[in-house]
């Protein structure tokens, strides 16, 4: 924001109501050019403007700079090595939420690996283990499927699972498979069709864990007769760990078909922008 003094950056926004639609376009392009830092500005010219236009002229602007930040934060996350799962839906997160902290949501899902750690024991077999973990986030800390609002697009704000306790099968696997893996469990995604779950994954043993339905437990079986039951032929990644590219993948996807069947075209195509970042 230093490019411009606060005179020269008024004067811009008392432009943004030009009837002249290239000034406006010219304006837009100037402040569009300051980047993010200039987000903070922007937000308090709205709040001291009463004009109608500039406000809506601001608001777009705060969200073209917001949008233009996430899918850069898209972009080098895809580009990292590790592709930290919690960072990817925080990203996602701050689709909805541009001013939630990463620190905040890793702060929250630290507590609830605080609460399971201390009902953990790693002398215990891999089913009693899993049956800990159900216990916490399910009996103690009140987790369920959002079964009333399934298509809601809060289902894939991380934020807002961990504060209404009600997710989608992919938003509560995520918070299960992150707890787990930090305590060391061989848990993992997978890509079922229609439902995503996870799995114990061991040299000793396979199982899967259906965590919308309050962590199941249930066998490759089971995987064969629900392929079955949808007439789907099987394939190996609808048995295998899944990693954390293609759970962002998902969840993106899930947040482009709740924009839909709300009718909201204009967040369905941006969150389609996200998800070509990702696919490039």
């Amino acid at each position: 924001m230093d490019q411009l003094s606060p005179s020269e950056l008024n004067a811009l926004i008392s432009l943004l109501d030009d009837t002249d639609q290239e000034v406006k376009g010219h304006v837009r392009d100037r402040l569009m050019s300051l980047g993010a830092d200039i987000i903070p500005f922007l937000e308090e010219k709205w709040e001291t403007n009463f004009n109608p236009e500039i406000q809506r002229e601001l608001e777009f602007l705060v969200h073209e700079l917001q949008f233009s930040q996430l899918k850069a934060r898209l972009e080098d996350w895809k580009k990292s090595e590790d592709r930290d799962l919690l960072a990817g839906l925080w990203i996602i997160n701050t689709y909805q939420y541009p001013d939630l902290e990463f620190q905040k949501l890793n702060a929250d899902m630290h507590q609830i690996y605080f609460e399971v750690w201390t009902a953990f024991s790693n002398d215990l077999g891999p089913y009693d283990q899993i049956k800990i973990i159900n216990n916490v986030l399910f009996n103690k800390l009140r987790f369920s499927a959002n079964t009333k609002n399934f298509h809601s697009p809060g289902n894939s704000m991380l934020s807002t699972v961990l504060d209404t306790k009600k997710g989608n099968p992919i938003s509560l696997c995520a918070i299960y498979l992150l707890v787990a893996q930090k305590l060391g469990l061989p848990v993992y995604g997978v890509n079922l069709p229609n439902l995503f779950v996870l799995t114990y994954k061991s040299e000793d043993v396979t199982f899967y864990i259906n965590v919308f339905n309050k962590g199941l437990i249930f066998r490759r079986q089971d995987v064969f007769n629900y392929l079955e039951h949808l007439k789907i032929p099987p394939k190996d990644e609808y048995f295998e760990p899944t990693d954390s590219f293609h759970i962002i993948l998902r969840s993106l996807r899930n947040l482009a078909n709740s924009f839909e069947k709300l009718g909201e075209a204009e967040k369905v195509e941006e969150i389609k922008s996200l998800i070509q970042i990702l696919l490039d």
